[in-house]
C-alpha cells in the first residue's frame, strides 16, 4: 500500500481537480442510446398497423398483440401463451404481483398475503429496488447468501422448507445485480423442486440481464419455468423481463411470463387496472428487431460500447488494489455492475469520501435489505454511464480512499 502521506497528496489532487462523477445508478451512456434511435421513426402515418393487421393506434390487445407476444416469448424462452407484455417497466410488473398476493392471494386459490406475517428471501448483495417493493408492504426481508452458483441453497431450502410465512424469494439469475453472478444448472433445479412450507410460495425471477453480454454473446441459464413444470411446481416462478436497457430506459417493453395459470390469474385482473399496454411503442420493437436474432446482434453493439469501460474497472482496481488485501471485487461476463467488498466496517467511509471528491456511489449498504449491510464492506460500482475517461478517474478515486480508509484515515 502507497504511505499514508502519499495516499492524502493524491486526495488532494483529485479535491483539487473539483470532480463531478455520478457512478450511482445503471444507466446506459448517450452513445448507447443513440444506437436505438431509428427506433424512433420506424412507426409513421403509413405504418401503424402490426403484420396481423390490428391498428396499434386504438384500444384492444390487453395482454400485447401476437407478433410482439412472440418476439418476446423468444426473449424470455417461454410459449406465447405464457406472456404478458406491460408497460415501459418491468419493477412496475413485480410491485403489481406483489400487491396482488397481498390482496387477492395466488393463483390456485391462496389466501391474500395480508396480515399473515409474510417474509421473503433476499439473496445478497441484491437490488435495492426488489427490497423497497418488499419494505413498502411490509414484508420482513431474510438475507440469503449469494455464491458464485447463486443463493446458497443449503440455506434456502432449510429456510423455506421450515418456515410457512416465507412466502417468495426475489432472484436476479443471469449478470446479478451487483454481482454478475450467473446461477447454476443445478442451483436453477434446486429451486425449482425444493420442499417450501408455504404452498403459495413464489419466486420473483427478474432476468433484467438475459442478453446483457460483455462480448462474447449471453451467457446460458437453465430454463426456470421448464424446470418448474419438471419438477411439479409449474406455477412457482413468475419471469420479469424488459428491454430497458436493450433499447430506450424511459421506453421499453417490460414482460411477465409464467405457467399458463399464472397467466391466467393476471390476465383476469387486467380489465379492472389498464386498457392495455403502449401498442405503438410495442409496434416500434418488432418492425425495429424483427425477429431474436435481431436482439441479440444490437446487443452485440451495446458490448462494444460497454465492454471497454467493464475492462478500464478491473485494470485501475488491480493496478490499485491487487495483492493488497483491502478489497475484492467480482469480474461480470455481463449486466451492469461490478461488485466490491472492502475490509468491514469500511464502505460507508469510503462512499463518504469519494463523495466529498465529486465521485457518487450508490450508497453503502443499498445492496443489502433496509439499506444495512450487517458488515459494512459491499459497495456497488455502476460503470455504462460515465464516459471511459471518466469511469478511469472515478475508479481511481474509489481504489485511493480505499486505500486510506484501510490504512486508517486522513492524516
Amino acid at each position: 500500500m502507497d504511505s499514508k502521506q502519499r495516499l492524502n497528496e493524491r486526495i488532494e489532487g483529485f479535491r483539487k481537480q473539483k470532480l463531478s462523477l455520478d457512478m450511482t445508478r445503471g444507466k446506459p451512456g448517450p452513445d448507447q442510446l443513440d444506437i436505438c434511435n431509428g427506433m424512433l421513426t420506424i412507426v409513421d402515418e403509413n405504418n401503424y398497423r402490426t403484420p396481423s393487421g390490428l391498428d396499434v393506434r386504438n384500444y384492444g390487445g390487453l395482454d400485447g398483440f401476437p407478433e410482439a407476444k412472440r418476439l418476446f416469448a423468444d426473449f424470455l424462452e417461454v410459449s406465447p401463451e405464457e406472456v404478458i407484455i406491460g408497460g415501459n417497466a418491468s419493477l412496475n410488473l413485480m410491485y403489481d404481483s406483489v400487491a396482488q398476493c397481498m390482496t387477492h392471494g395466488t393463483s390456485g386459490g391462496g389466501k391474500p398475503w395480508f396480515g399473515q406475517k409474510t417474509k421473503f428471501l433476499c439473496p445478497v448483495p441484491g437490488y435495492d429496488r426488489h427490497f423497497a417493493v418488499c419494505e413498502h408492504f411490509g414484508i420482513q426481508m431474510i438475507p440469503v447468501a449469494l455464491t458464485d452458483n447463486g443463493p446458497d441453497m443449503d440455506e434456502v431450502e432449510d429456510l423455506a422448507g421450515r418456515e410457512e410465512a416465507i412466502k417468495g424469494m426475489w432472484c436476479v439469475p443471469k449478470y446479478s445485480n451487483p454481482s454478475g453472478v450467473v446461477y447454476s444448472g443445478e442451483t436453477v433445479e434446486r429451486l425449482a423442486s425444493m420442499n417450501t412450507a408455504a404452498a403459495d410460495f413464489r419466486i420473483l425471477w427478474d432476468n433484467a440481464y438475459t442478453v446483457h453480454h460483455l462480448g462474447g454473446g449471453p451467457a446460458p441459464l437453465k430454463n426456470i419455468l421448464e424446470a418448474c413444470k419438471k419438477a411439479g411446481n409449474p406455477d412457482r416462478v413468475l419471469i420479469f423481463g424488459s428491454t430497458s436497457k436493450v433499447s430506450f430506459p424511459g421506453a421499453g417493453i417490460a414482460l411477465i411470463a409464467g405457467s399458463t395459470e399464472n397467466m391466467d390469474w393476471l390476465r383476469s385482473r387486467l380489465f379492472a387496472q389498464t386498457i392495455g399496454p403502449d401498442k405503438i411503442n410495442m409496434l416500434r420493437h418488432v418492425l425495429y428487431f424483427k425477429d431474436m436474432q435481431g436482439i441479440l446482434k444490437h446487443m452485440d453493439e451495446h458490448a462494444r460500447i460497454i465492454g471497454p469501460k467493464f475492462r478500464a474497472v478491473q485494470e485501475i482496481l488491480q493496478r490499485e488494489l491487487g495483492g493488497k488485501d483491502v478489497a475484492t471485487w467480482t469480474q461480470p461476463r455481463g449486466g451492469y455492475f461490478v461488485s466490491l467488498d472492502t475490509r468491514p466496517g469500511r464502505a460507508a467511509a469510503v462512499v463518504s469520501l469519494a463523495g466529498e471528491l465529486g465521485v457518487k456511489f450508490t450508497k453503502a449498504g443499498a445492496t443489502w435489505p433496509y439499506g444495512k449491510d450487517p458488515r459494512d464492506s459491499n459497495i456497488r460500482i455502476a460503470p455504462t454511464l460515465p464516459s471511459l475517461e471518466q469511469i478511469r478517474t472515478a475508479v481511481e478515486v474509489l481504489a485511493v480512499c480505499i486505500q486510506l480508509v484501510s490504512s486508517g484515515g486522513a492524516a
